[in-house]
C-alpha cells in the first residue's frame, strides 16, 4: 500500500493545500481522489508533481508493507532454478 501523506505534509510546509496543487497542475478531481485513497496514479502525474515542487518521488509518497499479504514473492526460489 502507498500513502501520499508525505505530499500532504510537504504542501502544508509550502503554504499550499490540495486544491492549490490540483489547479496548478490541472489535475483531475479523480486523480486527487486516488491520491487521497493511496491508490495508483500514473508516473506522468508523479513527474509533474516532482517538477512543480522541485522534489524527488520519495518526498511525495511512502510504501507501507502489508504483513498479511504474501502475494508477491520477489525472492529467488531454489525450486525453480533453471526454469523458464
Amino acid at each position: 500500500m502507498f500513502t501520499f501523506n508525505p505530499l500532504w505534509k510537504l504542501l502544508i510546509d509550502k503554504g499550499m493545500n490540495r486544491e492549490d496543487l490540483r489547479e496548478a497542475l490541472n489535475l483531475s478531481p479523480s486523480t486527487m481522489a486516488k491520491m487521497s485513497k493511496g491508490q495508483y496514479i500514473s508516473l506522468e502525474v508523479l513527474h509533474r508533481i516532482c517538477a512543480y515542487l522541485d522534489c524527488q518521488p520519495g518526498a511525495l509518497l511512502e510504501y507501507i508493507p502489508d504483513p498479511q499479504s504474501k502475494k508477491f514473492n520477489l525472492l529467488p526460489n531454489d525450486d525453480k532454478k533453471g526454469a523458464h
